[in-house]
């Protein structure tokens, strides 16, 4: 009950700071033309967009650690090695996003880094998070609670974990394309993963690990107030690629990896219809989508208020799903 109302207390004071971040930061990114350039297909669906700037990750980045620091300068909080290693993927990713960002604001173009530069920064991130893993002592234990299996695959759950990380991470980077979508989606998700950190009581730095999820989540939803539609600001991969990675290695800390892909399953279906459409036109030359991500079709036949409330309802119910499994059974 007491790491309960902390969490609920954390995540209070996420939402209260990202709100000061979100009202002292607008002002300074929109100063210095911080704007994402819109793709050439989206041009006319989304011309009210092109003044919006871009790197609102930000606004839940910085709370979140600021929050954290306190905590541990405070000595509220213990350092874990799990925690360090959830702090240092966070981190991690959002400096990657962040140059990726800050290159198309240089730029004034959406060429960030190349897609092989920032694919190599994050198997170079991976490697280390790696490291460091089986250096704090956990196991490459592939687990499926469910039933009941616990296999040791060794070096090769560091590809596993790889896997994770970039899917993760760029799952949700392709899913940020609407207003409110990605950062709502994320909110669903921590939450569940939230809850069930908290019942992980056998994870060295669990209680350490849901305080930081729950700061996250209230963070999130004051990052939501800045970018509901119409969106005042967007993540930016500063946002979506920290959220993704952070969203997996938590999964892979409190041994929920195969759950990850029911928790996260819209970020999932948004990943692979990119994949299948760019597949399916290599060899057809041809598309199978009208356009990808997915979530780009179904503002074709709907307002992009509807089609973010129907992926967010999927969320919350893939999501409670997803307890059923990992709490429950």
């Amino acid at each position: 009950m007491l790491l309960f109302i902390k969490c609920i207390i954390s995540m209070m004071i996420g939402l209260f700071l990202s709100l000061i971040t979100g009202f002292l930061l607008l002002p300074f990114l929109h100063e210095k033309k911080a704007n994402q350039r819109l793709s050439i297909y989206l041009a006319d669906k989304h011309s009210s967009k092109k003044d919006v700037p871009t790197m609102g990750g930000l606004i839940f980045l910085l709370p979140t650690l600021l929050f954290l620091f306190l905590l541990i300068v405070t000595k509220k909080i213990t350092v874990s090695s799990n925690l360090l290693i959830v702090l240092f993927t966070f981190i991690g990713y959002a400096l990657i996003g962040f140059i990726d960002d800050a290159l198309i604001i240089y730029r004034n173009d959406n060429r960030g880094l190349s897609e092989s530069m920032k694919l190599f920064l994050q198997i170079c991130l991976a490697i280390f998070l790696f490291s460091f893993f089986l250096r704090a002592g956990n196991e490459p234990l592939l687990w499926i609670h469910t039933l009941g299996i616990k296999m040791d695959i060794g070096w090769l759950y560091g590809v596993f974990l790889l896997f994770v990380l970039i899917g993760s991470s760029n799952a949700v980077n392709i899913t940020d394309g609407l207003d409110g979508l990605a950062a709502g989606l994320s909110i669903i998700a921590f939450f569940t993963m939230g809850i069930i950190t908290t019942m992980t009581g056998w994870l060295e730095g669990y209680q350490e690990i849901s305080i930081f999820i729950f700061t996250l989540i209230g963070a999130l939803l004051g990052f939501l107030f800045f970018n509901a539609n119409p969106a005042k600001i967007f993540m930016g991969d500063t946002g979506s690629l920290t959220l993704g990675a952070t969203l997996g290695m938590i999964a892979i800390l409190t041994r929920h990896e195969l759950l990850l892909v029911l928790i996260g399953a819209v970020f999932v279906i948004e990943t692979m219809t990119c994949v299948i459409q760019r597949v399916y036109y290599k060899f057809t030359k041809k598309r199978l989508f009208p356009i990808t991500p997915i979530h780009h079709t179904f503002e074709r036949y709907l307002p992009e208020r509807e089609v973010v409330k129907i992926f967010w309802i999927i969320g919350l119910f893939v999501s409670l799903l997803a307890l059923l499994f990992g709490v429950w059974i």
